[in-house]
């Protein structure tokens, strides 16, 4: 899959393969969009001529077939009403140009279509009186992003000089972000690299995969901070910042992450999301140049699974 971004829209492209023939365009636009939609969202748009299939507009119910190439033009937000929400940030730092915070686990960082509401881009939008626009009306000043049951750092840019700078470096790879997790398995190797391209799983589009087919390069590094009989506690580093990157490698490895609703099974210790906290953010700062590095300590929900661990 390519992607690319301009003013206009945001396109996203597809090569369809064995396993998609007889899927109806909705259906596969739907799951396969990087942002979460609705259905009949897609189909909207589907029949305003924003998919083509093989360079033709299409109706929501054509049935995809083998090889058909579908390009998705999602129209950029007209008229977009972001409400300042005031919802409880945990502010690690903030100055004219950078803001980092420490969010709670449950939290979604960036509104999505038929979704503008209870984000952190409401949090900071209630918070900061400006934000960068580069990333647009759903998303501005978001540089980053994690998951929604992920918690840990993240940073948001004040202007556009500051967003540009922030995206160069995460870019160049030079962002340090290094997150801890409490994975299934004790982990033999006390650390490692995992370098396994990654893509969307054709049987299930909402999901990714290890994959040589239409995938990105994905690199992670893991270190071995604890072992707890059949569970460890790990820190990984990212080299790239592929979406759903160390759950699918930690996956593939054999180790998933305890709690993880996509890519695990519950093997007696459960918890509402993944055991997976970006700990560590460090980035030099866009205007002054200094190096700076945050620290968030491993969240209460990960410490009390932590604490069922050890008490086995």
């Amino acid at each position: 899959m390519t992607h690319q971004t301009d003013k206009v829209t945001e396109l996203q492209e597809w090569i369809a393969e064995a396993g998609d023939s007889g899927e109806r365009i909705d259906k596969f636009v739907t799951e396969s969009a990087e942002e979460d939609m609705s259905r009949s969202q897609v189909q909207l748009w589907i029949r305003e001529g924003h998919v083509k299939v093989n360079g033709k507009p299409v109706k929501p119910n054509y049935k995809i077939s083998e090889g058909d190439s579908i390009i998705f033009s999602m129209p950029e937000p007209t008229g977009v009403d972001i409400v300042a929400e005031d919802i409880p940030l945990n502010i690690m730092f903030e100055d004219q140009d950078v803001i980092v915070i420490n969010k709670q686990r449950g939290l979604v960082v960036h509104p999505a279509p038929g979704h503008t509401s209870g984000t952190v881009v409401n949090a900071l939008m209630h918070h900061c009186k400006d934000l960068s626009g580069i990333n647009g009306e759903l998303r501005p000043g978001i540089v980053h992003r994690i998951d929604k049951d992920t918690s840990g750092l993240i940073m948001a840019a004040k202007n556009d000089k500051a967003h540009v700078s922030l995206a160069k470096q995460l870019k160049d790879h030079s962002v340090t972000r290094k997150y801890v997790a409490i994975v299934q398995g004790n982990i033999a190797h006390d650390h490692g690299t995992i370098d396994a391209p990654i893509g969307r799983d054709t049987t299930d589009r909402k999901l990714f995969t290890v994959t040589e087919h239409n995938s990105k390069h994905a690199v992670t590094h893991f270190l071995v901070l604890e072992r707890y009989g059949d569970y460890t506690v790990v820190e990984l580093k990212l080299e790239t910042g592929r979406t759903h990157q160390i759950r699918v490698h930690m996956k593939f490895i054999g180790h998933p992450i305890v709690g993880d609703p996509m890519y695990a099974r519950n093997k007696g210790i459960s918890m509402e999301g993944q055991a997976l906290h970006a700990a560590v953010l460090g980035f030099v700062h866009p205007r002054t140049g200094e190096y700076l590095e945050f620290e968030a300590p491993m969240p209460e929900e990960m410490q009390e699974v932590l604490q069922r661990i050890k008490s086995r």
